[in-house]
């Protein structure tokens, strides 16, 4: 009987294919999904070609290599209306991804600043950053970039009565001009250091971790990343030769030449895009600290913690872990909020293509290149900040 029973379990008869059965229902719903998308998409692709033939309409992204035409006031490579509209577009593309990348940074400071500002016992600075959080995103960000940018263009003086408040440093309605460094090796040097040192920042923090791990004591880690962004710069600088001479801005005509220039749309467009969403940001530090169970500070102060030690050691490490998430989708709100830059004149990428697209008449192209760029930083964002969030999360036993 056993046998019997044994071979008989080994012959079972083949699983038959029901509607009943999950599975298979499942696996039907999915293609008859995939089908419905491959024929809308194929009936708007072939409808959307056959009217721009028949309006003798071209298609294609060959206007790329033609010469743009035009010129664009704020560009971090040279480029003049000689070149191609590809490199219009790159030019439009880094602009973009600067404002983003300086957004993000000063953002990130600010918001956590006025985000444990709002939980301090001072009742002063809670009041003010609480009143600071509650205008701010109350205001529409748009109206904020008119707001700084007439502020900037309407109210300083012009360039002949322009504010000299330290040597070589001029602020005016053209912006802020300052020197900047000349074309030497030794700035190429320095710059090298900088990388090298965040390097090595990276090791010690690792260094540091596993020491305390092991051993329990803490190492220097923050005068040590001081001094490493101080020194691996300064010592490229030194091993160029140390060149003293700076490219000093000066005053011909009816504008200053020479110099570095933080001209008056970035900068009212980096205020607008940072106080907004440092708001933001302070809210999700704000909520991430007060997800931390109180017991850890009053665990801190039976140790002799200060207030300040307590904050840095222990409850922001464990804060982290809730506030990673929503701060990664306000970094892609600012990143596509910079997109508002052509309502101020700021040469982003949706200001490149949109005079792109009026030249050329290439209007679909010229969105589909919007699209792709927005959408590669922010995939790009999200790829980092899900690497980062995976990377503190807590691992479980």
């Amino acid at each position: 009987m056993a046998k019997g029973s044994v071979d008989g379990a080994r012959s079972a008869p083949p699983r038959r294919l029901s509607w009943n059965d999950p599975d298979v229902r499942s696996i039907v719903y999915q293609a008859v999904a995939l089908v419905l998308v491959v024929v809308i998409g194929w009936f708007l692709v072939s409808n959307t070609l056959h009217n721009l033939s028949t309006r003798n309409i071209s298609t294609g992204f060959d206007f790329l290599s033609r010469e743009s035409g035009f010129a664009i006031g704020e560009s971090p490579i040279a480029y003049g209306p000689e070149n191609t509209y590809a490199r219009a577009v790159l030019v439009g593309v880094l602009n973009t991804i600067r404002v983003a990348v300086v957004g993000i940074i000063l953002a990130t400071i600010i918001g956590t600043i006025i985000g444990i500002a709002r939980l301090s016992k001072n009742w002063l600075v809670a009041k003010l950053a609480m009143v600071y959080v509650e205008v701010i995103r109350n205001i529409p960000l748009l109206l904020q970039l008119f707001f700084w940018y007439a502020i900037i263009t309407e109210t300083m003086p012009g360039p002949r009565q322009a504010l000299n408040l330290l040597p070589g440093v001029f602020i005016s309605n053209r912006g802020v001009k300052v020197p900047a460094p000349t074309d030497h090796f030794a700035y190429d040097l320095a710059a090298i250091g900088f990388l090298f040192a965040i390097l090595l920042i990276i090791m010690v923090v690792r260094f540091a971790r596993k020491r305390q791990d092991a051993t329990g004591q803490a190492f220097p880690v923050y005068r040590t990343g001081i001094a490493l962004l101080l020194g691996m710069p300064l010592l490229g600088w030194l091993i160029g030769g140390a060149p003293l001479e700076l490219d000093v801005p000066k005053l011909q005509g009816f504008n200053f030449v020479g110099g570095a220039t933080l001209t008056p749309e970035f900068a009212a467009l980096l205020f607008g895009l940072v106080l907004y969403t440092a708001g933001f940001i302070a809210e999700v530090v704000r909520s991430g600290i007060q997800a931390v169970n109180y017991g850890q500070w009053e665990a801190a102060a039976a140790l002799g913690l200060s207030r300040a030690q307590t904050l840095r050691l222990i409850v922001l490490p464990q804060s982290l872990r809730v506030i990673i998430p929503p701060m990664t989708s306000q970094y892609l709100n600012l990143t596509k909020n910079s997109s508002l830059a052509v309502a101020i004149g700021y040469p982003d990428i949706v200001s490149i293509a949109n005079t792109t697209l009026n030249q050329t008449g290439q209007a679909i192209e010229g969105i589909l290149i919007i699209m792709a760029v927005y959408l590669t930083i922010s995939l790009s964002i999200s790829v980092f900040m899900n690497w980062y969030n995976k990377h503190i999360a807590l691992v479980e036993r």
